[in-house]
């Protein structure tokens, strides 16, 4: 398996810890894009390198870490082809790739602490797409993105 893992300078230390955890895995192959310090940085940058490998196959899953995991959740899910996932605890991480077949977690470094980071990289990870029912809400999704501009403008009426 495949991960590329990058966050900003605000979860640099939790980047650090979910690696510890991927370390578990014999067939995890880790690529890490960074940042490696504090100096600050953008995070649009970050969730950008992450999920060209997810959407491009050259990873199985992505991680991407900011302080909240808002910012770079909402970036991620704006590359082709990513669905990425806020998750802070272990339910939702698995929901997420259960039904949604999340291929990218997001988690914040400032709001989540090591311990369940961990549980959650795990969580996500070890859980399988359920695919029935939520196979067809995920193509529904990946529609909406196919079909971007016509959505875009009924919604607005153009």
């Amino acid at each position: 398996m495949k991960i590329t893992i990058g966050s900003d300078h605000g979860a640099v230390a939790l980047k650090d810890e979910v690696k510890m955890v991927l370390k578990e895995y014999d067939n995890m192959t880790v690529k890490d894009v960074g940042t490696f310090g504090a100096d600050s940085v953008d995070y649009p940058d970050i969730a950008e390198a992450v999920c060209a490998d997810v959407a491009r196959g050259k990873s199985d899953f992505g991680i991407v870490l900011c302080g909240t995991g808002i910012g770079i959740s909402i970036a991620a899910n704006k590359v082709a082809g990513i669905r990425c996932a806020l998750c802070h605890d272990v339910y939702s991480a698995k929901k997420a790739r259960a039904h949604n077949d999340a291929n990218v977690l997001a988690m914040g470094g400032r709001v989540i602490g090591f311990g369940p980071a961990g549980e959650i990289v795990r969580a996500f990870l070890e859980t399988k797409f359920a695919g029935g029912r939520h196979a067809r809400r995920v193509g529904k999704i990946m529609d909406i993105e196919k079909n971007r501009t016509n959505v875009q403008e009924e919604i607005l009426g153009e």
